[in-house]
């Protein structure tokens, strides 16, 4: 059986991956490519944030009453990731390589930390607070 925990962690994964290439492709001031992989990060990234936001989340506080817990502390992170994801959007377009890589050394200090409490805390949480849900919620969070 599937379990929270190792989707997103997963996930989690594929999104560093793709902010690590992003951030060299700037480094090597490789414009086009660097655009792509901002990209995709962002939307990737994005992807994750709807599949907690509108699935986990919801599912998280009503199995367990905590709303006011560990998601809400998550969703003002995410918040801060999609400004700095702006940020690093703008500066890239400027060409702004320095100002890049500003950006992007703070996302990646936000993101290993926002990461870690997920994984190591509030995806376990969910995995025992949603058990025999886990596949159920999956499912949905694909689909997005």
């Amino acid at each position: 059986m599937a379990d929270i925990t190792d989707f997103m962690s997963a996930d989690h994964r594929r999104c560093d991956d793709e902010f690590a290439a992003s951030e060299t492709a700037v480094d090597k001031e490789n414009w086009e490519e660097a655009d792509d992989r901002l990209t995709a990060f962002v939307t990737d990234t994005e992807r994750h944030f709807r599949m907690e936001e509108e699935v986990l989340f919801p599912a998280f506080e009503e199995a367990t009453g905590m709303t006011m817990g560990p998601t809400q502390v998550m969703r003002m992170e995410h918040q801060q990731m999609r400004q700095l994801m702006e940020d690093m959007k703008q500066a890239l377009a400027d060409r702004a390589r320095d100002t890049f890589l500003g950006y992007s050394e703070t996302m990646l200090m936000l993101m290993q930390q926002h990461n870690a409490k997920e994984e190591q805390m509030l995806y376990q949480m969910a995995d025992q607070s949603l058990a025999g849900k886990q596949e159920q919620l999956i499912a949905r969070m694909s689909a997005l």
